[in-house]
């Protein structure tokens, strides 16, 4: 009875709460966002595709990176805009249950998927001479294989938990898309089984792998100050401090979402918290970590001079 009467239920995004004039103005800029994010991603992806000199580990993951950002955008951010133009801001149980199981999964891979690839910059810079050895195309297959399919295993249990839970309180989401915390209280069932699971889950995906990547950059720093030349450390250096970027706004932002006490999370910040994830990271990712890449701007340049004959 429990479950019918979930499936039947339709929740209603109360997205941001602003005038109306504000709702457009933001509807235009989040497009333009939106929009950019899509192309560079693209972009990204493309490039790295046809281009046989993008064809090694790093680039393989960052590929993967942009398939994430891609997808995790065209989750949240087309029913965000739906939902700032029109008055209809309802979503059905289903739609809404799927929106947060995406969410979780991709989050989730491309917390897996850094982590892969601080420990490819940590054996290409500690280890370079054994690194086509390590760093093997089955060993990357693996490692990408193992993030998607941890990362949507684990969404798969959070979304079980909390299809379980009876809606029976108020219906309004103060959230512009499906996002667990803000589904879950909404609950009129117990939801300790949950918060569980969620906090387990921040262990073993946001503390763990942080650490694992500290770790792997701590070796990377001590053996860039060994480098004699300052060209090579200058080189290392730049590697490093982009995926460095990347992972400090991926990490810091979901710790502060999902690791601090509730009431430090209410109202518009967590709002604003998740626009990172939904609109800037997508967009922040191809500027930091491949746009500015000596390698990238090349593989661009050819890709141009080739379509131009």
């Amino acid at each position: 009875m429990k479950g019918n009467w979930s499936l039947g239920t339709e929740f209603v995004l109360l997205g941001f709460q602003v005038s109306p004039e504000t709702e457009v103005l933001l509807f235009w800029v989040f497009s333009l966002l939106y929009t950019f994010s899509l192309l560079a991603n693209g972009m990204i992806f493309v490039l790295i595709c046809l281009d046989q000199r993008l064809h090694t580990p790093m680039y393989y993951f960052l590929s993967h990176l942009a398939i994430i950002d891609i997808s995790y955008a065209s989750n949240n951010v087309p029913q965000m805009l739906a939902n700032l133009v029109t008055q209809n801001k309802a979503i059905s149980f289903v739609p809404c249950i799927i929106q947060t199981f995406l969410y979780l999964g991709l989050a989730v891979t491309e917390s897996l998927i850094l982590v892969a690839m601080s420990y490819d910059r940590y054996v290409a810079i500690c280890h370079p001479l054994q690194y086509t050895v390590i760093m093997s195309w089955t060993v990357c297959t693996i490692l990408a294989t193992m993030s998607w399919s941890c990362a949507f295993f684990l969404a798969l249990i959070h979304v079980l938990l909390l299809q379980r839970l009876p809606f029976c309180r108020s219906r309004e989401v103060n959230h512009f898309f499906c996002e667990l915390l803000s589904i879950l209280k909404l609950a009129c069932g117990d939801i300790w089984l949950n918060k569980v699971a969620i906090f387990t889950a921040s262990i073993l995906i946001l503390v763990g792998p942080l650490c694992l990547v500290l770790v792997s950059y701590t070796h990377i720093l001590w053996a860039i100050l060994k480098i004699q030349s300052g060209e090579g450390r200058r080189k290392a250096f730049s590697t490093c401090s982009s995926h460095l970027c990347v992972v400090g706004l991926f990490f810091g932002i979901a710790m502060v979402v999902y690791m601090v006490p509730d009431s430090s999370q209410e109202g518009e910040k967590n709002k604003i918290l998740f626009l990172f994830y939904s609109l800037f990271n997508p967009m922040l990712n191809p500027l930091i970590y491949s746009l500015r890449n000596a390698q990238v701007k090349v593989a661009l340049y050819r890709a141009l001079q080739v379509r131009s004959r």
